[in-house]
């Protein structure tokens, strides 16, 4: 059963869709203040197995060859969108290896619009 870490900017609804997985928040860790690269040494250290982010920063700001971790990003943090597209998300946790980083596009969230004037 890997263990998951779900960074900051992921919605906590995610546990629950990833069920058969020991998942922790950034948060409920007491990480939620810690940068990229602090982040990812305490996931180590702790044991984690793979993060979870929507930051796409990260492999540009860090240097993930030689980690321990594995490194999932998601081209969004919107919460339907991942809840509908979650088995995405699985296939790309069975398939993280150690060091590995793997980006997945999700689709975009519909945009909303309102109608110009606003009805009164």
């Amino acid at each position: 059963m890997p263990r998951l870490l779900l960074d900051t900017n992921m919605p906590r609804g995610m546990r629950s869709l990833l069920s058969g997985h020991d998942v922790k928040t950034a948060r409920q860790m007491g990480w939620e203040t810690l940068t990229n690269g602090d982040l990812l040494a305490a996931a180590e250290a702790a044991g984690f197995d793979a993060m979870v982010t929507a930051d796409r920063n990260i492999p540009y700001q860090q240097n993930l060859s030689g980690r321990k971790i594995a490194l999932i990003e998601l081209s969004t943090s919107h919460w339907e969108t991942i809840r509908d597209n979650i088995d995405e998300v699985r296939v790309a946790i069975s398939a993280a290896m150690p060091g590995s980083y793997t980006a997945i596009r999700l689709p975009r969230p519909l945009l909303v619009r309102r109608p110009w004037p606003p009805d009164d």
